[in-house]
């Protein structure tokens, strides 16, 4: 092999280095792509499973009573309102949680009297409904009180519905409480402004899942 051929061998390599490194960059461009794409793509699915795997419900049943616990005025109501109407319980129970200032003033209904008058409005008479409790300030006072009238009245299963996210920790502190004293339902209930399958499209939905995560945490190491 002469000089000349030599020179012009080791030119061709060196004008094809760049190419191929070209062609790798393009390479990892396309992957890079791709992988977004589908993550784009899958990312519903994903957030979508994520719901699924946090969301734990129980399908109602024939019970000795349902309970509205405190908020929630736009859909648990509604609920067991409509449990009182297909005939799975006889009796509603409100959360009777203490009062804010605006109420204390007459400004704002009370809670109990809010929803009284919205289950009324959906055909429950005012004799099935009852407040339990007094000055109830959270989900653990709620479910003492609740405990405490399931004793006094020999129920032996209550059904308590509650927002999508707030199903895992409302079911393990009613268990938590209620021990084998009685059984405790919680369906899951999709709220007005979000459900499981776009809680991501909101901000509600948003900050209700990770807000509820973190109180799930807090009452498993508190109680």
């Amino acid at each position: 092999m002469t000089a000349s051929s030599e020179q012009s061998g080791i030119e061709l390599k060196a004008r094809r280095r760049p190419r191929r490194a070209l062609r790798i960059c393009a390479g990892l461009l396309v992957a890079v792509a791709l992988l977004a794409a589908i993550s784009f793509v899958a990312r519903h699915a994903l957030l979508r499973e994520a719901a699924a795997v946090w969301i734990v419900s129980d399908a109602p049943a024939p019970a000795d009573a349902a309970a509205v616990l405190g908020g929630g005025l736009e859909y648990r109501p509604f609920a067991v309102a409509d449990y009182y109407r297909r005939g799975l319980v006889p009796k509603i129970l409100v959360s009777n949680i203490g009062a804010g200032p605006a109420e204390r003033l007459g400004v704002l209904r009370s809670h109990v009297r809010a929803n009284m008058e919205v289950m009324e409005k959906l055909g429950v008479p005012g004799s099935a409904i009852q407040p339990f409790g007094s000055n109830l300030h959270d989900t653990y006072e709620e479910a003492l009180a609740l405990h405490d009238w399931a004793k006094q009245a020999g129920a032996h299963t209550i059904l308590v519905p509650t927002d999508i996210f707030a199903t895992r920790r409302l079911r393990w502190i009613m268990r938590r409480v209620f021990g084998n004293d009685a059984v405790v339902l919680v369906p899951a209930i999709d709220p007005p402004d979000y459900t499981r399958n776009d809680w991501w499209k909101t901000e509600g939905g948003v900050i209700t899942f990770q807000n509820e995560v973190v109180k799930y945490l807090y009452y498993r190491l508190k109680y």
